[in-house]
C-alpha cells in the first residue's frame, strides 16, 4: 500500500492493520440485553465513519491519524467557492488520500458554476462529474452560495430550484448518485448576536458578518430557502438527497421530522450542529431522543472539522498536533452525548444537559450504518 504521509508512515501502518479487539468482537456479536448500550471505552473499537470533514495539504495528516487511532473512515467534502482553492485542486488531492488509504478515505465531488450563463455549461459540468465518479467520487456537494451568492446575468439570486440545475439532477437519479446540499443557512443567523442560542453561530457570524443574514436585511428570509429547497426535492421526487448540517432545520427536531416524513430520499448529516441538539436536550430531552430514535435510519455523522474551522480558530489552535488533539476531543464528546445519559456541559451551549444514552443499534447506524445506506460508494474496496 502505498502510504503519502512519510512523516507519520511507520504509525499508519501499525494502526491501519490493528485487529479488532476482544471486546469489540464481544459488541458485535452478541444482543444480550446487558450490553444494550456503548461505554466510553467502546469509542476507539467501534468502527465510525465522519460523513462531512474539509481536507486539504499542509496540516491534514496528523489529522488523517488522529482519525484512524479513533477509527473513524471519512468522506472528505470538496466545495465550489467563487474565492477558495479551485474545485481541480481539491479533487486531485482527494484523490490522492483516498489512492493511499482506500479503506479509510472517501470524496464527494462538486461542480463549478463560473460559467452557468453559457449554453456549453451543461455539458462541461456533466463531463466534470461523470469523470469524478470515474475518479472514484461517492456523491456531488452542493453550497449555499447557490441562492446567496452567485447572480444571474439580470443579478438576481440564482436559487437551487433554478430550471438550469435540472440536468444535473437527473444525472444524479439515473445514476443512482446522492446530493449533499448546505442550502440556506441556520435559523441563527438571521438573529443579532445576543439571540443566537449557541456559541458556534455567533463565532462564525463575528468572523464572517458577510455570513450573518441579519446585518444583509436585502437578502430572502431565513424561510424563504428553506422553501426553495423543498421545492426543488418536491420537483424531483427520486433524487437522493442529504441535507449537510441538518438541512438548516437544526433549531426544531419538530421541524425536521416533518421534512424526513415528506420526502423518504432525504438523509440528513449532524456536521457542525450536534449543538444544536444539545440546546434542544436542555429543555425537552425526551423529544431529542424520541427523534433520534424514530429517525435513526436518516442520521448520518458528520462534523465539518477541518484546520479552518471556526471553533479551531476561536480556540488559537494552529500547531498539527494540537488539531488532531482537538478532533479527538469532539469526537469523544460527541459519542458520550449519544451513548450515556451523564450531565454534560460542552463549549457551544450554555447550561448542562443529559447524554442520549441512545441504543447501540440506533448508534450503529448514526455512525456507520446510515453511511453506508445512503453514501454506498463512500469507501472503495482494496484493490
Amino acid at each position: 500500500m502505498k502510504i503519502i504521509l512519510p512523516a507519520f508512515g511507520s504509525l499508519l501502518f501499525a494502526l491501519l492493520f490493528v485487529r479488532c479487539s476482544p471486546s469489540q468482537e464481544k459488541a458485535e456479536g452478541t444482543n444480550n440485553s446487558e450490553e444494550e448500550y456503548y461505554e466510553r471505552g467502546d469509542f476507539s473499537t467501534l468502527e465510525k465513519y465522519d460523513a462531512h470533514v474539509h481536507l486539504r495539504k499542509g496540516i491534514d495528516s496528523v489529522f488523517i491519524l488522529q482519525a484512524i487511532a479513533d477509527n473513524f473512515k471519512l468522506l472528505n467534502i470538496n466545495v465550489y467557492s467563487t474565492s477558495g482553492t479551485p474545485i481541480e485542486e481539491q479533487k486531485a488531492y482527494a484523490i490522492e488520500l483516498m489512492h493511499s488509504m482506500p479503506d479509510r478515505l472517501g470524496f464527494a465531488t462538486t461542480f463549478s458554476l463560473k460559467n452557468h450563463h453559457q449554453e456549453e455549461w451543461v455539458e462541461e459540468t456533466l463531463a466534470y462529474l461523470k469523470k469524478s465518479f470515474e475518479e472514484g467520487a461517492s456523491a456531488v456537494k452542493v453550497h449555499k452560495n447557490i441562492g446567496m451568492e452567485i447572480k444571474d446575468e439580470d443579478g438576481n439570486l440564482i436559487m437551487v430550484n433554478d430550471p438550469m440545475f435540472k440536468p444535473i439532477w437527473d444525472f444524479l437519479v439515473e445514476n443512482d448518485i446522492p446530493l449533499i446540499g448546505h442550502l440556506g443557512e441556520h435559523r441563527n443567523s438571521w438573529l443579532p448576536l445576543e439571540e443566537m442560542t449557541v456559541k458556534g453561530n455567533r463565532d462564525y457570524a463575528r468572523a464572517h458578518p458577510q455570513h450573518h443574514m441579519y446585518l444583509h436585511p436585502d437578502r430572502p428570509s431565513y424561510e424563504h430557502y428553506i422553501q426553495v429547497r423543498d421545492d426543488m426535492l418536491e420537483n424531483n421526487p427520486e433524487l437522493i438527497f442529504i441535507g449537510a448540517h441538518l438541512a438548516s432545520l437544526e433549531w426544531s427536531v419538530d421541524e425536521l421530522g416533518k421534512r424526513l416524513d415528506k420526502f423518504p430520499n432525504m438523509a440528513v448529516d449532524m456536521a457542525e450542529r450536534i449543538s444544536h441538539l444539545q440546546y434542544q436536550a436542555l429543555t425537552d430531552w425526551q423529544k431529542v431522543r424520541d427523534f433520534m430514535i424514530k429517525y435513526q435510519d436518516r442520521l448520518i455523522y458528520g462534523t465539518d472539522l477541518r484546520h479552518s474551522a471556526q471553533d479551531i480558530v476561536d480556540e488559537g489552535i494552529k500547531d498539527p498536533e494540537e488539531m488532531a488533539q482537538h478532533a479527538h476531543r469532539v469526537w469523544l464528546r460527541h459519542w458520550m452525548f449519544f451513548t450515556s445519559d451523564t450531565l454534560m456541559n460542552v463549549p457551544k451551549v450554555e447550561g448542562s444537559f443529559k447524554g442520549m444514552k441512545l441504543p447501540k443499534t440506533v448508534v450503529d447506524k448514526i455512525y456507520s450504518g446510515n453511511a453506508k445506506k445512503w453514501i454506498p460508494k463512500m469507501i472503495q474496496k482494496k484493490q
